[in-house]
């Protein structure tokens, strides 16, 4: 292999990964618990019910008990609500 190729690539690939790391935490904060739109077996926490304690338990669509966490301004437009406490 070419050292003088690459060392560039390498520089780039850590640049573009720590671009990527950046993005996703910035968006990280602007996400909410919308519940009553999680499909059945793809919610993605306990049930707020206590009818289940894992991800991916649901047995219904849109139970209100689960939760899918969306993009901030995006859960009343699917039909949900979020949780006061966790938005």
């Amino acid at each position: 292999m070419n050292s003088k190729l690459s060392r560039p690539a390498l520089i780039a690939a850590a640049l573009a990964g720590l671009a990527a790391t950046g993005i996703s935490a910035a968006h990280a904060d602007e996400r909410v618990q919308c519940f009553g739109v999680a499909k059945a077996g793809q919610n993605d926490c306990a049930s707020k019910t206590g009818v289940h304690g894992c991800a991916g338990e649901a047995k219904v669509d849109n139970d209100k008990g689960d939760f899918k966490t969306v993009p901030k301004g995006t859960c009343q437009k699917m039909g949900g609500k979020f949780d006061e406490q966790h938005s």
